[in-house]
């Protein structure tokens, strides 16, 4: 069956420049692959629409499809066996006297923010990668890193969305504050995004400065005061010699720290760029040595223009409560030799508490374990329930959008707002056009 028979046969009505762009998916210049390409979608059959007229016809003529962002999801939270749908939007649209910025679906944070900084206003975080999409980030709280911090979606003022009857439909912190809380971090479950308006504030510079050697030990007393010592904090570790390998500390030019010596709790003051991975190139990162930057310069961790991480490779996140953050540590830490051998890094990194249903900081202030695997899922996927077991104790939320083997009703436990989300997503979407085996297994079976 060729490309035409293909939607005359699926019953698909589609305007002329929306079956150019399916046509041009299905021919093969759309991945079929996530970024690090671990993961291969089952359907090739990918919408790319270019207007959010074109999104609603997309959803009116498909009976399952899934949003598709930036392929950066680690497991199967895209996917779908029938349809997905990579919404082309790119608006930017800044509201200087409301201090919020329109964007569309389709936008990446690196080409964002300096959109917006130009303007003079600036976002209150960013991933530890500019690549990701906005709309992608957001739904599966994507975070960032920072004591004070919240994830990214916590400056969510406005969606829109198309829903599964094909109409668009607009939330926004004025008018439907508690439902925007629980549809922000929406796993793909209520509709196609099409815009989000972020709040913005006055655009500002930060510094970075890395130290290598942090022993453990410091964090016992410590945690928090390592964490506090900038705007935002990262920890990397290889799990040996019971040390962060490096701490990358980012500070805002206007908030006003403790000076940054040669030594850091132990720790001494690096000399040359760094890279998180040791042995890799460090030209990826971004500026370090204490030299001032836009923010949006320093605070990922990588340059937009680089491959970011290694590439190739697994990421895996837990969110445990701040104030079990040492004593997790310690616990994975047991767990080295195994760990080891099929890591590139793990970060460390703190997360505010915030009210949105479905965050994985829901009500408690949050610290990160992740680890960058090297791509052998076969090992790791056997490393993963030790680590589980290891954190068990201090109720784990796993990233959304990573690999994990965490099961449906641990899951369902750290949510209290799940029942909610579900009504909110049957309102949205009454029969599951939007459900993929990735959210039956997680939310629904249990």
């Amino acid at each position: 069956m060729d490309k035409r028979e293909f939607l005359k046969a699926s019953g698909a009505a589609l305007t002329g420049s929306m079956l150019s762009r399916l046509l041009h998916a299905q021919g093969g210049s759309v991945p079929r692959t996530n970024w690090s390409e671990n993961y291969t979608y089952s359907t090739n059959s990918v919408y790319q629409p270019g207007t959010v007229e074109e999104v609603q016809a997309a959803v009116r003529e498909c009976a399952h499809l899934r949003p598709l962002g930036s392929r950066h999801s680690f497991n199967g939270i895209a996917d779908s066996s029938h349809h997905q749908v990579a919404a082309l939007l790119h608006v930017i649209d800044v509201d200087a006297a409301a201090k919020t910025v329109t964007v569309g679906a389709g936008i990446r944070y690196g080409d964002l923010a300096p959109v917006i900084d130009a303007k003079g206003f600036a976002l209150h975080n960013l991933a530890s990668l500019p690549h990701i999409s906005v709309a992608g980030a957001i739904a599966t709280a994507t975070h960032g890193s920072g004591l004070h911090n919240g994830n990214l979606a916590t400056v969510v003022a406005g969606l829109e969305f198309v829903s599964a009857d094909g109409k668009v439909r607009h939330l926004s912190q004025a008018t439907d504050g508690e439902k925007l809380r629980g549809a922000a971090v929406h796993l793909g479950a209520l509709g196609v995004m099409t815009r989000v308006t972020l709040d913005v504030q006055p655009t500002y510079q930060v510094a970075q400065t890395v130290y290598l050697g942090l022993p453990f030990a410091v964090l016992e007393e410590h945690l928090e005061d390592v964490f506090a010592s900038g705007y935002s904090v990262s920890l990397f570790t290889d799990w040996q010699n019971s040390q962060a390998t490096q701490v990358w500390i980012k500070r805002r030019m206007d908030r006003h720290y403790e000076p940054l010596g040669a030594e850091f709790y132990g720790a001494r003051r690096a000399t040359v760029k760094m890279h998180p991975i040791t042995g890799h190139d460090a030209e990826a990162c971004t500026e370090q040595m204490g030299i001032p930057g836009p923010w949006y310069e320093r605070l990922p961790h990588f340059r937009m223009n680089f491959t970011p991480s290694s590439g190739h490779e697994l990421q895996t996140e837990y969110l445990i409560p701040l104030e079990h953050g040492y004593e997790a540590i310690r616990a994975v830490e047991t767990l080295r030799d195994q760990i080891t051998p099929h890591l590139f890094v793990t970060e460390l990194r703190t997360i505010d508490a915030d009210e949105l249903w479905m965050s994985t900081a829901y009500q408690r202030r949050s610290m990160a374990i992740h680890f960058t695997w090297k791509p052998e899922w076969p090992a790791v996927k056997t490393i993963l329930p030790h680590i589980e077991a290891k954190l068990k104790p201090f109720q784990p939320r796993p990233h959304w959008a990573k690999l994990f083997t965490v099961s449906p009703e641990a899951i369902e436990a750290q949510y209290a707002r799940l029942r909610d989300f579900k009504a909110l997503a049957k309102e949205y979407d009454p029969e599951g056009k939007f459900r993929n085996q990735y959210l039956r297994t997680n939310l629904y079976s249990a």
